[in-house]
């Protein structure tokens, strides 16, 4: 008994973290694409906006489902919640040869 006890909690670890970065991606790919669409937007704000609030809806309902109010899920799923972002961070960033440098000073600064 004690042991598919032990097999079931590791099993639910598993899911809330899987979850956890299942949100992570949506979350920190839906502000990538909030990004590259709303930039050259009509509305920019529209866009931001709109996408905040359903990404943040999206993501606490998926934590508090996923959590199933313990403290542990919680923790679980917030760690594969930063694993999607190194994800995303990861697959959406540029090659060295078209970065460009930061400017190295502001002639407007006081």
């Amino acid at each position: 008994m004690n042991e598919s006890r032990k097999m079931s909690d590791i099993l639910t670890i598993a899911m809330t973290g899987t979850a956890g970065l299942l949100l992570g991606v949506l979350f920190f790919g839906g502000l990538w694409l909030t990004v590259y669409k709303g930039a050259g937007s009509e509305w920019p704000a529209l866009w931001f906006l709109g996408s905040f609030v359903l990404r943040m809806s999206i993501v606490l309902s998926g934590f508090y489902l996923a959590s199933g109010g313990h403290w542990q899920r919680l923790l679980t799923c917030l760690v594969g919640f930063a694993v999607g972002r190194f994800i995303v961070m990861k697959l959406t960033r540029l090659p060295q040869e078209g970065r460009q440098p930061l400017a190295r000073g502001f002639s407007n600064a006081p």
